[in-house]
């Protein structure tokens, strides 16, 4: 067994990395869906939904870049490309979406797949005894909970 500068086992490493750099093409895309409904929002909601939806965007692009400082930190090179993120995201490009409840209901289902990928790599960085992975998905874990919680509320569901 290889060990990395961090005292992690290396091929441990590769699949973690491998594993973020999917979590980080699904949060650029939707950072750019977010971005696009923040732009785009119409309607009675307007106000409290262009809050929620910038709020939101800059709390992803944090994100985006703590993910991509962890596969540096692993050992490995994030993507850094939308063609490489088109392809490996399961949250799909939403174009001209003005109404807040088709945004809001984008971001519940972009919300489930990244709580799939997280809890993933929980397991993942459990077996590896990468507390520093774990602890930044536990974090985004319990967040985002809430936020499908309240998103959900918004609903009326």
């Amino acid at each position: 067994m290889k060990i990395s500068q961090i005292g992690l086992d290396q091929a441990k490493s590769k699949k973690l990395a491998g594993k973020l750099d999917l979590l980080l093409s699904n949060l650029q895309l939707m950072y750019i869906n977010t971005r696009g409904f923040h732009w785009n929002i119409k309607g009675d909601k307007f106000f409290e939904l262009h809050l929620k939806f910038e709020e939101l965007y800059t709390d992803l692009q944090v994100k985006i870049d703590e993910v991509a400082e962890r596969i540096l930190t692993l050992g490995h090179t994030p993507s850094h490309s939308y063609t490489d993120y088109l392809k490996m995201a399961a949250i799909k490009e939403k174009k001209n979406v003005s109404d807040g409840k088709e945004g809001v209901k984008s971001i519940l289902e972009s919300f489930g797949i990244l709580l799939k990928i997280e809890r993933e790599l929980l397991s993942l960085s459990a077996e590896a005894d990468d507390e520093g992975t774990n602890a930044l998905m536990s974090d985004y874990i319990r967040q985002q909970e809430k936020l499908v919680w309240m998103y959900s509320s918004f609903m009326g569901k």
